[in-house]
């Protein structure tokens, strides 16, 4: 009876990924608000200057050019001068858009695929998983390349590309879970009172599919940005000056020795928002598997 509580049941891992990761998205649609350097500030005199820094007077953002005040770079610069906190909390929404609208492509498509997949099986099954272990083999590198020389490096060409490549994943995930699903109790029962096929996927099928492959979702979404971060540090994400958090790791590589912190701090950023994911994932699998246990 002691796990009757929601809090108890999903644990302290969860509640503090919820909150690191409510951080980051408030931080990100609020920054512009923020009193701090414009992300694209160049302070020639503080190149890669330490956390702590501070200066006499800067221009901040919202305010006129003709207004310096003091300011205190608290994570330091980059190699151009540029502040650390605009930068990284700016990038942020770049990380944010990519890892949770990629997945939501692949959830929707593959999602969908699946379903049809393992409900109506025979020919529509093996089309599918044929069309899915195509687009596997094929090399998203390769993709991603075409993609960037043919139509540009941008965000929206960013988020569909890794989109296109999160559907057999998650094709895979809501099948295996409609083939366990067709065969039970209340979907026979659905057949038995006459429901036709898009009724019972609509209203049996999908609803139980949609959490665990939600769920999946958040795993795909801390890979998503990790991809990223790897794919702008290769010189295939958001060009620059748009900042994002592997482009500033790829920044800071050349003054490693000197300036550790212009790559280090961002790639911290990364780390605590991968594991958070990741932790939230697990937390939410483990409460819904206790769930089906107790019934």
């Amino acid at each position: 009876m002691q796990d009757k509580t929601t809090g108890k049941r999903l644990g302290f891992t969860f509640w503090i990924s919820i909150a690191w990761i409510v951080l980051v998205v408030l931080s990100a649609l609020t920054v512009s608000w923020w009193t701090i350097p414009a992300p694209d500030k160049m302070d020639w005199d503080h190149l890669s200057a330490r956390p702590g820094t501070t200066v006499r007077e800067t221009i901040l953002q919202n305010s006129s050019a003709a207004k310096k005040t003091p300011y205190t770079y608290w994570l330091g610069t980059d190699t151009m001068g540029r502040d650390q906190v605009s930068r990284i909390v700016y990038g942020a929404r770049i990380s944010l858009s990519v890892g949770l609208l990629a997945p939501m492509i692949g959830l929707l498509i593959g999602g969908l695929l699946g379903c049809l997949a393992g409900y109506f099986r025979g020919p529509l099954e093996s089309t599918i998983v044929a069309v899915m272990d195509i687009v596997l083999a094929f090399p998203g590198l390769v993709l991603l390349l075409a993609v960037t020389f043919y139509l540009g490096a941008s965000l929206q060409n960013l988020i569909f590309s890794l989109g296109f490549l999160t559907i057999p994943a998650f094709c895979r995930v809501a099948r295996a879970k409609t083939l366990a699903l067709s065969n039970l109790e209340f979907v026979q029962a659905a057949r038995l009172t006459g429901a036709g096929d898009m009724a019972i996927l609509l209203r049996e099928i999908i609803p139980n599919v949609i959490v665990p492959v939600a769920i999946y979702g958040l795993l795909v979404a801390a890979f998503m940005i990790m991809a990223e971060g790897a794919l702008s540090f290769l010189g295939l994400g958001i060009p620059a000056p748009t900042s994002s958090w592997g482009g500033m790791i790829a920044e800071g590589k050349e003054v490693l020795d000197e300036s550790p912190h212009v790559s280090m701090i961002p790639a911290a950023m990364m780390f605590l928002t991968v594991v958070s994911f990741n932790l939230l994932g697990d937390s939410l699998r483990s409460y819904f598997e206790r769930g089906k246990r107790q019934i």
